[in-house]
């Protein structure tokens, strides 16, 4: 089945109608979900898989719910029963987003056999409302039942159930009615059973039920205009052959937009008006084909989800005619009549992030593509798409035409869903909206593992539990939540690693989003190895929150190295509301009692680490660890980082790292917006000859750059470890960000883009020191300022501008005192120091 992963289905609405009595009783709670999650048809007939959960109760083991299903066709009618087989889906519960009860045995499978909608006289044609019973125990000895109808599911066979043809001319067409599944049994009275276009048009071949009258037309009407056309129909007894002349459809300004409809239908002369419904047991008739004189506009004869004809002109889209699953990928082959190259781009529905791969074109614009189920970083490393949802489309090379959508040919959608793995993740091809294709890249946890209700019993039992094993010898490091192996805990690692210290390394990774050097072991984040992992490992060491429910046990070492220096105010000196009223400071009260060191990187930022995290315990002013690299630069480790990011010899490096605004939220809540202000266009015209710009976001930014990948800006958003960065950086570019404080070591230039400076500092942020008067580089208001000082900069060789000098040096003074390459020495002595022996016996109690 499809798993569930982020898609709440939407509740079914209450439905009379007693499954085994046939009298309509009313649900005595209103509070249960029922939907579908997959149809298909088998030799016996439709089996339709589904759940019915109550909202109020546990559905955990077998027996503890029990769903019955009714069709009714009139109320007159006898009703047809249809039990169902309970199934266990883990995903029903971690779809239910609540922690109080356990659904996996909510789901449940019915089939549907067609001769059962058969009476003595034959078919008995007409809609059949799915009525679903759901049975639990409301008291210890009394049967709770609750109503409703099947709803939908967000993708796939959940949301457009398939059809067949039951009879040579009878058909089974699920459909959704009101947001309720309904069989409609129908003996269609014109099917379309063949298309065959030429040079300038398309015949139609149609067979009726009846043999109707001489002077049949087929009427076409365009939805956009309200235009009506009608061509002659020529009729022998049954069979009816049509000609549609591709003129029809771009004549007087016709087929221009982006997308018209034309709808069909077969009038008599009597008025009597037949829908054309789609009979491809012959051989397939949806498809598109070129409009002549027209460019980029084809006639897409479209299979609709219930069965009839629409006639669509539009650009060409990627029509898929086979695909096969593949280890690392998805096969995909069609046609794609489109002026020009083509390249296949994933796009991520959440973040933006795209992923681009070349297409292959053969003759009469046939296709073959590799759909990838991996993306490679600005580091050069292949890594599993991230979770989310990918829309797959065909670009033009170079980016001029329109997007076109990869739709699946009606013979393919009963090879979906395909799926393949990837870094021991799940990626499914489906389709939404009948026959597009997209990408789910599925969560790295499964279903049971990620549901809030597991999730709660991990927090209140599992940790708990953990915590009373003894202590292992073990380091715990967490990057951001698993963004990677990098920053502090990276410089830590390897110096427990070069020392041989006998520990064992263990990485927090989140979605598999990293790659780890030999020796460490990935665990994933809100796993139950997880879990165990914080209650058993001696040494955590993380970079910036932990989580709330942590509690440090005796002789368990917590050490905070945080992400950075102190130019803006953070955590309880800032005085806005916005980490207040989000419970950040709540939950950071709670936090801080469980560290054991937390690391300053100079003596200006200790009293602002104390004062602005409340902070009672052991600061330990050593600077920070992942500084080292930048204090003591290795020139072949900084050949290297250039090297992954293809930077030509003698180019100039300018590295614009800006800060976040916490009043940029995106609409999902994941993340906040990017503004670049940068204009790229003029940057590229004054510095493209010799300079490459690399752009980092904030890790909290969750949005696509756009007009990179030309050689000159590059997008290094994914780029694991920042410092590598900031070693081959001639010049930085940044705002408030304390990125600064790392760089500064280096002694290299610094310019500020500060274009909301009032802004940020009267309202949003404010600062921990005079910013304007000590900032140790031009503050600049607009992009072509900016851009101008780069220019500058490189045309003068490349020195701090003048009049900073000096500032410069006296901000290297106060900052930067303690960056001497030694900072992981002195982290590691004490770390161990205090998970030795007599270090514990001396820790205080959280």
């Amino acid at each position: 089945m499809a798993v569930l992963t982020r898609f709440v289905l939407p509740h079914a609405a209450p439905r009379f109608g007693d499954a085994r009595f046939g009298a309509p009783l009313p649900s005595e709670e209103e509070n249960a979900s029922l939907g579908l999650l997959r149809a298909r048809w088998s030799g016996r007939g439709l089996e339709l898989t589904g759940f019915a959960r109550p909202d109020d109760r546990p559905t955990a083991h077998p027996g503890s719910a029990w769903t019955w299903l009714t069709l009714r066709r009139h109320h007159q009618d006898e009703p047809v029963h249809v039990p169902t087989r309970p199934r266990r889906f883990p995903e029903i519960t971690d779809d239910s987003a609540q922690p109080e009860h356990n659904h996996d045995w909510a789901g449940f499978t019915a089939l549907v056999e067609p001769r059962r909608l058969r009476g003595a006289d034959g078919w008995l044609l007409g809609d059949w409302s799915v009525e679903a019973t759901l049975f639990t125990l409301g008291r210890p000895t009394r049967l709770r039942r609750q109503y409703g109808g099947l709803a939908p599911y967000w993708c796939g066979s959940g949301e457009y159930p398939p059809a067949r043809w039951v009879d040579h001319d009878v058909r089974l067409q699920p459909h959704f009615a009101d947001g309720r599944l309904v069989l409609r049994l129908e003996r269609p009275a014109v099917r379309l059973d063949g298309a065959e276009p030429g040079p300038d048009g398309i015949g139609l071949h149609l067979t009726t039920a009846d043999p109707g009258q001489a002077r049949t037309v087929l009427r076409l009407r365009h939805r956009e205009s309200a235009t009506v056309l009608t061509e002659p129909a020529h009729r022998t007894g049954r069979t009816v052959t049509v000609r549609l002349p591709y003129a029809l459809f771009t004549a007087e300004g016709r087929g221009t937009g982006e997308l018209e409809h034309w709808d069909a239908d077969l009038v008599d002369p009597d008025g009597a008006v037949e829908q054309l419904v789609l009979d491809e047991r012959g051989g397939p008739i949806a498809g598109q084909h070129p409009l002549p004189g027209a460019e980029d506009r084809v006639l897409h004869l479209k299979h609709l989800a219930d069965g009839r004809l629409q006639l669509c002109v539009r650009p060409a889209a990627g029509w898929v005619e086979r695909l096969a699953a593949r280890p690392g990928g998805f096969e995909l082959s069609g046609h794609c009549p489109a002026p020009g190259p083509l390249e296949l781009v994933l796009r991520h529905s959440g973040s933006g992030t795209e992923v681009r791969h070349p297409v292959e074109l053969g003759p009469d614009a046939r296709f073959t593509v590799r759909l990838p189920v991996t993306r490679t970083g600005s580091d050069g490393t292949a890594l599993p798409l991230r979770k989310g949802l990918w829309e797959a489309a065909l670009h033009p090379v170079g980016g001029t035409g329109p997007a076109r959508p990869l739709t699946a040919a009606p013979a393919v959608l009963a090879a979906l869903p395909a799926a393949t793995q990837a870094g021991g993740k799940r990626i499914v091809l489906e389709r939404r909206w009948h026959d597009t294709l997209l990408l789910d890249s599925t969560p790295v946890l499964s279903a049971t593992e990620r549901s809030a209700w597991t999730q709660a019993r991990q927090r209140t039992a599992g940790y708990p539990a953990a915590r009373r094993e003894p202590l292992r010898e073990a380091v715990l490091y967490d990057v951001f939540g698993g963004r990677g192996y990098a920053d502090s805990p990276r410089a830590v690692h390897a110096e427990l690693a070069r020392r041989g210290t006998p520990l064992e390394h263990l990485w927090v990774v989140d979605d598999a989003q990293a790659e780890l050097p030999p020796g460490v072991r990935a665990v994933r984040v809100w796993s139950p190895e997880w879990y165990r992992a914080l209650a058993t490992s001696r040494y955590l060491v993380g970079n910036t929150h932990f989580p709330d429910f942590l509690r440090r046990r005796p002789g368990q070492v917590v050490v905070q190295t945080w992400h950075g220096a102190l130019l803006k105010r953070i955590a309880h000196d800032v005085e806005n509301t916005w980490l207040a009223d989000h419970g950040y400071l709540a939950a950071l009260d709670r936090e801080t009692p469980h560290w054991s060191l937390l690391l300053s990187p100079s003596p200006f930022a200790t009293p602002i680490l104390r004062r602005a995290f409340r902070y009672r315990g052991e600061i330990l002013e050593s600077g920070y660890p992942r500084n080292d690299a930048l204090a003591r630069p290795d020139r072949r480790r900084a050949a290297a980082v250039r090297e992954r990011l293809g930077i030509p010899e003698g180019r100039r490096v300018v590295l614009y790292a800006p800060t976040w605004r916490e009043d940029r939220p995106r609409p999902d809540g994941d993340g906040f917006r990017l503004d670049l202000r940068l204009d790229l266009d003029r940057a590229r015209q004054a510095l493209g000859d010799d300079h490459v710009l690399l752009l980092r976001p904030h890790a909290h930014v969750r949005e696509p750059l756009t007009g990179t990948g030309d050689g000159f800006a590059v997008d290094c958003a994914d780029y694991p470890d920042v410092q590598e960065l900031l070693l081959i950086a001639d010049v930085l570019v940044t705002d408030y960000s304390s990125i600064l404080f790392d760089f500064a070591i280096t002694g290299r230039p610094v310019l500020f883009f500060t274009y909301d400076l009032a802004h940020y500092r009267d309202t949003l942020r404010g600062f921990a020191f005079d910013f304007e008067a000590q900032a140790p580089g031009p503050l600049l208001e607009d992009s072509a300022a900016l851009v101008a000082a780069l220019r500058a900069l490189a045309d003068t060789g490349g020195a701090v501008p003048a009049g900073y000098a000096e500032r410069y040096r006296r901000f290297q003074e106060v900052h930067c005192a303690l960056d001497d390459g030694g900072a992981a020495r002195r982290v590691v002595d004490r770390m161990l120091e205090l998970g030795g022996p007599a270090g514990r016996a001396g820790q205080p109690k959280p």
